[in-house]
């Protein structure tokens, strides 16, 4: 055999010897497990049932009225806290003297109906519309869900009971005759503290 062939067969057999070591490393057993997860977010869905709480006609000072309305929770995580933004827009039948009707309108905002005379807070349309959110929940609502639990749970609804009053200031006040007030509440709800799961 020549030098040629005995060189080449040395390569050949070299190549193969290292081939069959290098593939014996990567004969073991071996096996995969996979896991999966899933994140999904809950909701928030609060509604107001009736969406129109009053609507009167012809009211004179002195005059009360006492409505109710629902808070609905149609989410799927509980409400742990509500705020109530207020706005509203007077239109003055030409007898304007420069005061706000708002401040004439007083709403007493109460526990439960057997608790008319004792409302959880009282004050104006006009005040409402000024304070921050956050006054409005500590003085309002933080009571009303206190009542139920701490939160107005997932699924449910509960009742909410308002009087207003066209305060009697014991005054000319017929600069107020044909006056109208359009009122628009937003009630705004936030989730609780996240808990471990």
């Amino acid at each position: 055999m020549s030098l040629k062939k005995k060189l080449g067969l040395g390569v050949a057999s070299a190549a193969l010897g290292l081939s069959l070591i290098g593939g014996g490393t990567y004969a073991f057993f071996s096996d995969s497990a996979y896991a999966t997860g899933t994140f999904a977010a809950g909701t928030l869905d609060l509604s107001v049932d009736p969406t129109t709480i009053i609507d009167v006609e012809n009211i004179k000072p002195g005059d009360t009225m006492l409505r109710s309305f629902d808070l609905v929770n149609g989410g799927s995580l509980d409400i742990a806290s509500i705020t109530l933004d207020t706005d509203y827009t007077v239109t003055d039948a030409g007898n304007d003297n420069g005061e706000d009707f708002g401040e004439h309108i007083k709403v007493n905002f109460l526990m439960n109906v057997d608790k008319l005379d004792v409302p959880i807070y009282s004050t104006t349309l006009a005040e409402l519309k000024s304070m921050s959110p956050d006054v409005i929940e500590g003085n309002i609502f933080s009571d009303w869900l206190a009542e139920r639990g701490g939160k107005l749970a997932a699924g449910t609804e509960d009742k909410l009971y308002v009087q207003y009053e066209f305060v009697d200031n014991d005054e000319d006040q017929n600069e107020f005759q044909g006056d109208s007030l359009e009122l628009t509440w937003t009630f705004n709800a936030e989730q609780g503290d996240g808990v471990a799961k």
